[in-house]
């Protein structure tokens, strides 16, 4: 029964530090940047202010209503020489509720929304483009942290199988078929490994802690980073939210000729005026009297001096501009893609030659094992051959990284990432 209840106990145990130790993705590094980063949070942040942008401009349909109290003294007032009408006083006051009231501006507040609106995507999407432009960095991090992680992985393999070879050689040196200095050479080596090991850690600590501050999370340096499979696709479209910017800049320069093309569209208002003065409308009443009055006035400015015409001629020259930036972002990036996919190329290139070179190391390593056993060549030459076959597979997995951080590369490039 105790038995049973401490392997119960072991396996419990086992199973809880297997899902403790945190795995993570290059995508999960993505997510953790369009979330954390600080430049995220102004997408939220400018739709707020827009919001409030609109909605002030919004309040031009409202009615605008004004209270205006004036006093004045004038040295001289206008007299009608009649005995039966009384001179004005020299002294005047009054005091109005003016209400004013848009009828019809051509649409023009309703344009200025628009405008705001897409100056607003425009600004939301120049946050997206800097948050993808970071990728890049993530890429660079990531695949530097999984190789170090292959070249441990290959550093434990060659610790373990130099230890084995160890044990040979003392077997060795007791029947007198080895020199006795041949241990000393190997176990040099194996204080190399450990060495290699040390500074593998230093150099993953260093590299956690920047992809930790670049998403804004704590990511242990014990957490393991599984190696994406990534496939180079063959369609050449470009996805990139650079596009939709430029795109977005398009919109914004026509909401702005709209509003050049309303500004000189009749305006129509109707206005109201309430209150008290002394003297009211009748201007020959020397007294206080109640003020009243209700219309309309129309506004409608028939020549601006070819101003409408000039600002629209600069923002078709701002269009022009943008385009030439889009067409200079597609040519640039169609440059990297192609040094990425020659990359590519070279990479699996060398992978297959790694493999090739690999199968006759191990043979002459295979070897160069058995004549130390034999005492025919000594652990120097054949810890030559023993590190010749190891950083044949370290060349192998530098080159593997080096392909998948550039497939990675080449759909981060195409915005398919």
């Amino acid at each position: 029964m105790r038995t049973s209840t401490y392997t119960f106990t072991l396996l419990f145990l086992v199973s809880f530090f297997a899902q403790a130790q945190q795995k993570m993705t290059l995508e999960n590094c993505y997510s953790l940047v369009r979330q954390n980063y600080p430049t995220a949070k102004q997408i939220d942040l400018l739709q707020q202010k827009s919001d409030y942008e609109v909605n002030a401009i919004q309040t031009g349909k409202l009615p605008k209503i004004d209270i205006n109290a004036q006093g004045t003294y004038q040295n001289q007032v206008t007299e009608i020489p009649n005995p039966f009408v009384s001179p004005l006083n020299k002294d005047q006051y009054k005091a109005t509720l003016d209400v004013n009231q848009l009828l019809y501006n051509g649409g023009l507040i309703d344009a200025n929304t628009k405008l705001k609106e897409a100056q607003t995507k425009t600004q939301q999407q120049q946050v997206e483009v800097n948050l993808y432009q970071l990728k890049s960095r993530i890429n660079q991090l990531f695949f530097s942290i999984l190789l170090l992680q292959e070249r441990k992985d290959l550093l434990i393999t060659k610790q373990k199988q130099l230890d084995s070879k160890i044990k040979e050689v003392k077997s060795g040196i007791q029947f007198g078929a080895i020199l006795p200095a041949s241990e000393k050479v190997l176990e040099a080596e194996n204080l190399k490994i450990k060495q290699q090991l040390s500074e593998i850690q230093f150099d993953k600590k260093k590299l956690f802690e920047n992809l930790s501050s670049i998403t804004y999370s704590n990511i242990s340096e014990t957490t393991i980073l599984e190696k994406p499979i990534i496939a180079t696709e063959t369609n050449t479209a470009i996805n990139r939210p650079e596009l939709k910017y430029f795109e977005l800049q398009h919109q914004q320069i026509e909401a702005s000729k709209s509003i050049v093309a309303k500004n000189n569209l009749p305006k129509l208002n109707a206005f109201g005026i309430a209150g008290y003065g002394n003297p009211g409308l009748n201007m020959v009443e020397n007294s206080f009297e109640p003020i009243l009055m209700v219309g309309l006035k129309a506004n409608w400015n028939v020549f601006d001096w070819n101003k409408s015409k000039s600002e629209k001629e600069a923002l078709s020259v701002s269009a022009d501009i943008v385009a030439t930036e889009k067409e200079t972002f597609l040519l640039n990036n169609n440059i990297q893609l192609q040094e990425i996919s020659a990359e590519i190329q070279k990479s699996e290139a060398n992978i297959a030659t790694d493999t090739e070179i690999i199968t006759l190391r191990e043979y002459v390593e295979k070897s160069a094992s058995s004549q130390l056993k034999n005492g025919v060549i000594t652990a120097s030459e054949y810890l030559t051959e023993f590190t010749n076959l190891f950083e044949a597979k370290n060349s192998q997995k530098i080159h593997e990284i080096q392909l998948e951080l550039a497939k990675a590369n080449y759909q981060v490039t195409k915005g398919s990432l």
